[in-house]
């Protein structure tokens, strides 16, 4: 059985070149149309953060209710959670986009806007700026612990730094789901600081869930077939397709009560956000939305047979993929740039990002042995089945 997961040669000169077209992008973007660029920017920066962040709650979820199944997987939420600092520091840059991107930033704006006056002690750069390092400094603190504690276990045995790794994975949870959900205000709610929804928070942590624990499991299975995880069987399958079939559900609850309740209030203030969003080519991405992100896991996965079907999971998890970028990039590029265009800049971005995130997860996996052989229910996971 392998056991040290090692990056190939091929693999890191692709992602490599993936980074370059990244770069390229960007560099091309601010020379041709910086605001564009901007919106790429920020929806990229927040795709792929929000990917790290939902392999993190899945790792402290299985922690915290002391799942078995899951114990020989861990390896790969672990490495998902250490693309947190790369992500920390590409929030930092977003500073100089700022002027860019958040009208309340603008001073003019805030002058002749009473509703900016009453926000003003709250949307400002400097604490905006502010609670982005916080956010970082906690994540990255408690991520940190959590991989020490792991490896601790690997190297010592017993039950002392498991029974650690749950007390922290219980602070972690609570100090993820409130952090996460004030971020999401701050870097997409607030591009349009005149709109509101109390739900909107909420939808995005548990869009994060979703689409994090899709590419943790595509990454499972893409190490299944270079020969890792051998045991792994079709009720490992089912678990996997639980979480992504669950957290469809709950998603598609949030995106429709969001929805429903503001069509239903008709309150200007609130329907304005859906206004642009269901006209001309918007309204085609509107309902490419639900039916990406809802309705094809839900209806797939339903039955059975294709819950425990490899295959099936895997073609649902790259329409999740690109569920995902439809959702943030209607959240961002109408209030941005105004303009519905996806070219160059879009696939290039995006490319380079995905080539960072998959070097960044491919180096952490091979920092430690891929299967925790300590862990205190690897026997149960490897042996696991209804």
């Amino acid at each position: 059985m392998k056991e040290v997961f090692k990056p190939s040669i091929t693999f890191r000169i692709i992602a490599g070149l993936f980074i370059l077209i990244g770069i390229g992008s960007f560099v091309w973007g601010f020379y041709t149309d910086p605001q564009r660029t901007w919106a790429n920017y920020l929806l990229n920066n927040y795709y792929f953060l929000s990917l790290a962040l939902g392999g993190t709650f899945f790792f402290v979820i299985q922690y915290i209710s002391q799942s078995g199944w899951s114990a020989a997987f861990k390896r790969v939420p672990e490495a998902m959670m250490a693309y947190l600092p790369v992500a920390g520091v590409f929030f930092l840059l977003l500073y100089f986009g700022i002027h860019n991107l958040y009208h309340w930033s603008h001073e003019d704006a805030v002058a002749h806007d009473a509703l900016l006056q009453h926000k003003a002690a709250y949307l400002n750069v400097p604490f905006f700026s502010l609670r982005t390092i916080i956010y970082f400094i906690l994540w990255v603190l408690l991520a940190s612990i959590l991989r020490k504690f792991s490896k601790k276990e690997d190297e010592i045995g017993g039950v002392e730094y498991f029974h650690k790794s749950e007390k922290y994975s219980k602070i972690f949870i609570f100090v993820l789901a409130f952090t996460f959900m004030l971020s999401a205000i701050d870097w997409l709610m607030s591009l349009e600081p005149h709109w509101y929804s109390t739900i909107f928070a909420l939808k995005n942590m548990v869009s994060a869930f979703l689409h994090g624990v899709s590419i943790l499991v595509l990454i499972v299975f893409m190490l299944r077939r270079k020969g890792y995880f051998p045991f792994m069987n079709k009720f490992h399958l089912h678990d996997f397709t639980r979480y992504i079939f669950m957290l469809s559900i709950v998603w598609g609850y949030f995106w429709f009560s969001q929805f429903m309740l503001i069509w239903y209030g008709n309150i200007p203030e609130e329907t304005g956000y859906y206004l642009i969003r269901w006209t001309d080519g918007w309204k085609t991405l509107f309902f490419a939305e639900i039916i990406i992100n809802w309705a094809i896991p839900f209806f797939v996965l339903l039955p059975i047979k294709a819950s425990r079907n490899s295959t099936a999971i895997t073609i649902v998890v790259l329409f999740l993929i690109v569920g995902q970028y439809i959702e943030q990039y209607l959240h961002i590029f109408p209030e941005v740039t105004g303009k519905l265009e996806f070219g160059i800049l879009e696939a290039g971005t995006f490319i380079g990002y995905a080539g960072l995130f998959a070097l960044v997860v491919a180096l952490a996996l091979g920092r430690a042995n891929i299967i925790p052989e300590n862990h205190p229910y690897i026997q149960e996971s490897k042996e696991h089945h209804f």
